[in-house]
Formats: C-alpha cells, structure tokens, sequence
C-alpha cells in the first residue's frame, strides 16, 4: 500500500475521532464542507473507506454517547428506559459495571462523586448483608430498605442526574470562564461556567471525596483544593486566561497577596500564583450565586441536606497518643522488632522478628541542628 507524504499531506484539522468513529464540525455549512472534503481527500491518500449508510449530516449528530450540537453537549445513553428502571446491583461487580458506566458521563453530572463515593465503598459482604434483609423480610421493601439506605438513595439519585444531565456548553474562548467552588463536611465539587445572555451556564463539573487527613481542613481550605482541581482539570481551557472565582468567603483574597506562608497554605500560594485570578466574594451568599447560574444547577443547601442521608464510612484521622513505657528497676525488659512483606498479585509472603532481652542504653542526647539542611554533610 502506498504511504503518503506524511509532510506534504498534512493532518486534517476541525475533526474528533475515536478509532473509527471521527466527528466533523463547522461553524458554518461552507466551513463544513471544507473541513469534510479535507478528510475524504486524506482518506483516499492512505486507501481507507467510509461507510456511506453509517454517515451522516445534521444540526445535531449522535457520537460516543453524546448528543453534539451547536447548543452544546447532551448526555445519550444507548438506552435510557433501562438505565431508570434498572434495579439496585446485586452483587459487586454489577456495581462496579454500572459506576463504570456512569463515570463516562461524570461531566455532565453535578457532584458525581459526592454521590457515587458511598457505592464505591460497598464490598462484597455489604450486598450480602443487603440481599439476606431482604429475604428475611420477604415483601416488606421498607423494613429491606433499612439495609443499605443510604447506597440505594446514591443510586437513585445518581439514575435521576444522568436522566436529567443539563446541557454542556462548547468553551468559547471569547467568553471569560467563572468557576463556582463548594466544600462540604467530606466532598468538594467545582464548576466551570460561561456567561450566555446573563447566566453562567455550565461547561463541565469536577468533584471528589476528602481524604482523612483533609476532613479536618476549615471550609476555607477546602474550597481552595476544589479550585485547584477544577484548575488542574481544565487546564488546557484555562491557562493564560483570566478567570473569575465565585466564592462564598474572601479568604482566597488574603491567599494570593500574602507572602511568607507556610506548609500546605505557602504550596498552595505558589500553585495559584501563576494563574490570574479575579476572586469574587458573593455578600448575599447561596442566593447570590444561584441568582446568575443557571437552573440546572443543584441549590447548594439541596445538596447538603441529601449529603445527610448518604455520607461514606469517611473519619477524620485521629491522632493516637501512646505514653512512653516505663520499666521498673525489678522488671526484666524486652525489645521486639518486625520487619515483613506480603506479594500485590499473587498470594504469599514473609516477615521476621527479633527480641532483644535487656537491652540497655549507653549513651543518648539531643541537639540544636540549627539551619543545617537536609542534604547537609559534615566533613
């Protein structure tokens, strides 16, 4: 087979393509047919065929599971009826199906993983659990219930987001992008919107749970990690642009204009520095920013009263003091050390041991390292 010139026959742009599904689009028909031509004539140069009863053209075109439009982007699972109808999993593997599936759409779908963190969480033993209540209740759904509430209220919820997924809009590089941080007790959420006709419509979500560690944070904190991520995620959208933050707190102000902070609060700092950032703090709170997004957007405190209901087996790391052992003169004093390690794919693995009897101390002391650095060698 003849192979083209690959610096003579250039790379057609304006098209998306997934192995053998490629989507073209235009802003107009003359750029359409410009940019279609381009890709039949590339074709023809590598020898490669298109199924003409499996094209076609319109104002709004099917592809990998979305509907593309002018308008925006629109969530089109192959079979809607059956995502609604479908009942709780039960087993783990049914779940991890059906989150798996879900996820291809977490885009569209606001706090997905606020939702989706308590069915993550399950384990074989939990469907156990659930499906013995419900055999030794028989009919009674409501005493069945009881068992894995809150997982079934994640999975409804999440069946009736994806069903009624708003409509994302394409990012438009004339526009400013404004991104809407939330934190709550456990998750943080962000959205990155656009203005059109004087509402801020919404362009992607992004969320995650907390680690331990980060349960603790203040509120404040943890709306500067929602922003962080929605940064890093949209990162090619973002960068170089000037981007309005609406806030609920005017903490994030004090973050970027002061200097010499320490630990996470000066990594933090220096992450946001290299982005131009228009810190927006709304006086009315809650009703202020609902006031100029759209109304597919979840009231925050909707969210927090459902966050209730569902919130993950998530603990603040707890700090556990021990006091130092003391021995007294009369008792014998013995010292165990362990070492050990076990294989990640395969079972097996081995570990040692050691007692040390009355192990004594000959020397110990302490002192001031000073401004001596980590990689600092006395010679």
């Amino acid at each position: 087979m003849h192979e083209p010139d690959l610096e003579i026959n250039e790379s057609v742009l304006g098209r998306r393509s997934y192995i053998d599904d490629i989507l073209v689009t235009g802003r107009s028909w003359d750029s359409l047919c410009e940019k279609a031509e381009k890709l039949l004539d590339a074709c023809d140069d590598w020898n490669l065929s298109i199924s003409v009863a499996k094209s076609f053209w319109g104002q709004k075109v099917d592809y990998l599971g979305h509907r593309v439009s002018a308008g925006g982007l629109e969530t089109h699972p192959n079979d809607l009826s059956a995502l609604q109808e479908l009942p709780f999993p039960t087993n783990l593997r049914s779940m991890q199906s059906f989150l798996g599936s879900l996820n291809y759409y977490s885009r569209f779908i606001e706090d997905f993983a606020i939702y989706a963190s308590v069915l993550y969480e399950l384990r074989e033993a939990d469907f156990y659990e659930i499906a013995r209540s419900t055999k030794s209740t028989g009919d009674d759904e409501n005493v069945a219930a009881e068992e894995g509430a809150e997982a079934r209220t994640a999975l409804t919820t999440l069946k009736n987001k994806i069903v009624n997924a708003p409509i994302v809009q394409h990012f438009d590089v004339d526009r400013q992008p404004v991104v809407v941080v939330y934190a709550s007790k456990w998750a943080i959420s962000a959205a990155l919107m656009q203005e059109h006709d004087g509402v801020y419509k919404p362009v992607t979500f992004t969320s995650r749970t907390l680690k331990p560690n980060e349960i603790n944070y203040g509120m404040v904190d943890k709306e500067v990690l929602a922003l962080l991520r929605i940064l890093d995620i949209c990162y090619t959208q973002l960068a170089t642009r000037s981007i309005k933050v609406l806030t609920r707190h005017s903490t994030l102000v004090w973050l970027l204009h002061s200097s010499g902070l320490q630990g996470r609060l000066g990594r933090w700092a220096a992450l946001l520095s290299s982005w131009t950032l228009e810190i927006v703090k709304c006086t009315k709170g809650e009703d202020e920013i609902l006031g100029v997004t759209a109304v597919s957007i979840t009231s925050r405190k909707d969210v927090d009263s459902i966050l209730i209901s569902i919130a993950p087996r998530k603990q603040p790391r707890q700090v556990i003091s021990m006091p130092p052992p003391t021995v007294e003169p009369s008792e014998r004093l013995l010292v165990v050390s362990f070492d050990g390690s076990a294989r990640v794919k395969r079972s097996g693995g081995a570990y040692s041991e050691i007692v040390w009897s009355d192990r004594s101390v000959n020397e110990a002391e302490g002192r001031d390292a000073g401004d001596t650095l980590i990689d600092y060698h006395d010679e």
